[in-house]
């Protein structure tokens, strides 16, 4: 007869180690998003990183394989605490028109740029790449960038009603794009001095993305109705 095997237990020492991975790794993730927007990717070192973690200078390479892994870990990391193609594509799905998708969406940017995210490493980090893209951040403009655009023309297109490779539409889309960037890049202090009475809070992100769209259509109205005279 053959014996049943005894499932394996771990010692109280290896439950623990094993309960920490996760968690150093996430404090591996967080300490290199402040480092790496300090700093930028050249000037940052595995062992600041390590050191704001807590953790031992070999853990850069026993989670992420290197600095470069790491660099884009944090990367996505960033990217999934703002907006990822899959909220977009779900804030758009069952939308009865684009007009109602274009508020979804900027419902989404708005209140997210509004919110925390604005306050943190993450947006001093992507700032860097939008000025200065690095090679880590080739797979996610794959991935999410610009399928998200994507989105986006599709929207600009039909409330345009033009093509989506009019030149039209490529300039509504940044025309809707522009003030997004300003107010995920821009210096925000800066822009509350130079405009106080703008709103930049949580509490007034319904009220900018009304504006936003009520700018954004009258702008894409005129534009379309000149492009579709004879």
């Amino acid at each position: 007869m053959r014996s049943r095997s005894k499932p394996l237990r771990l010692r109280p020492g290896a439950r623990r180690a094993a309960s920490a991975r996760p968690e150093a790794r996430a404090r591996l993730l967080e300490a290199a998003g402040h480092v790496f927007a300090e700093q930028g990717f050249d000037r940052a070192t595995g062992k600041e990183i390590c050191a704001r973690a807590g953790t031992n200078t070999a853990a850069v390479n026993y989670y992420f394989g290197g600095m470069e892994g790491l660099y884009e870990a944090v990367l996505e990391e960033a990217h999934s605490r703002l907006f990822t193609l899959d909220m977009v594509a779900a804030a758009v799905a069952g939308k009865p028109d684009a007009k109602a998708k274009l508020e979804a969406v900027l419902t989404l940017v708005i209140g997210t740029l509004a919110g925390p995210a604005s306050q943190s490493w993450i947006l001093r980090l992507l700032g860097r790449e939008f000025i200065a893209p690095s090679p880590a951040f080739a797979r996610l403009r794959e991935s999410e960038v610009l399928p998200k655009l994507r989105i986006l023309k599709g929207v600009v297109g039909e409330l345009m009603g033009l093509p989506l490779d009019h030149p039209a539409v490529a300039r509504g889309c940044i025309s809707i794009l522009g003030p997004c960037v300003t107010l995920g890049l821009a210096d925000r202090e800066l822009l509350k001095r130079a405009f106080p009475k703008f709103g930049f809070g949580p509490t007034d992100a319904a009220r900018v993305t009304r504006h936003m769209m009520a700018y954004a259509l009258a702008g894409l109205a005129a534009v379309a109705s000149a492009e579709h005279k004879p």
